[in-house]
This record gives structure tokens, C-alpha cells and sequence, in this order.
């Protein structure tokens, strides 16, 4: 989000974007930034604007790794931002998670587009 690269920035640090639809993450990146920000894979699935549920992937009985699969398949299923630094791994939702893992370079406040305080 835009919110999330501007915290970024503001503290101090320029970051490299990867546009996951255009170069998604391999099964392996994909699974450890899963499991590095301590989520489970259902959790980084997005489901709205995606194929979500017409690809029935709301079933409970479906696998970790049937979920990678359409993850890998259909990128936009892939949940974002992911942000990773050496602190740690974080899916930026909402934008302030990530400043767990920002040095604490970060200081003052910080405003979101809607005008929200961080």
C-alpha cells in the first residue's frame, strides 16, 4: 500500500519493490514469508477483488498446500504488502504492522492518505 511505502520511507530507507504479479515469489519465498510473519497460509490469502471463491478455496478441508498452489497459480490470491527487513517479516495490513520491523529510525508522526495519525 501506499500508506506502507511511505512509512518505509520515512524511515530513512528506499525500499526494492517486487511486483508479485509480474514476478511472483517462488513456492518456497512464498511459504517462508508466511511463515516468517506468523501468519497460516489462509490467513495471506486475499479474497476480495480474486478468484476466491469461485475457485471454492473457502472449502476448510482444502491443504496448506493445495492453498500454495493456487496461490502460485493465480498471484492475485497472494495477500499484500509483505514486507520484509532484517527485524523481520510483516504483512502490512493494516500499514502500521510494519513498523515492528522498521529501525527505530522512524520518529514523529506519521499521516495516512485518509489523514489517520499513525
Amino acid at each position: 500500500s501506499r500508506n506502507t511505502l511511505e512509512m518505509i520511507r520515512a524511515a530513512g530507507i528506499e525500499p526494492d519493490i517486487i511486483e508479485y504479479l509480474k514476478s511472483p515469489p517462488s513456492r518456497d519465498e512464498l511459504a517462508r514469508m508466511i511463515s516468517d510473519a506468523r501468519l497460516t497460509v489462509r490467513q495471506a490469502i486475499r479474497e476480495k477483488g480474486t478468484p476466491y471463491a469461485e475457485l471454492g478455496l473457502d472449502d476448510p478441508k482444502l491443504t496448506d498446500d493445495q492453498l500454495l498452489d493456487a496461490m502460485l497459480k493465480d498471484p492475485i490470491l497472494i495477500n499484500r504488502p509483505f514486507v520484509v527487513t532484517s527485524l523481520g517479516t510483516r504483512l502490512a495490513r493494516p500499514s502500521e504492522a510494519v513498523l515492528d520491523i522498521l529501525p527505530d529510525a522512524f520518529k514523529g508522526a506519521f499521516f495516512k492518505e485518509d489523514g489517520e495519525k499513525v
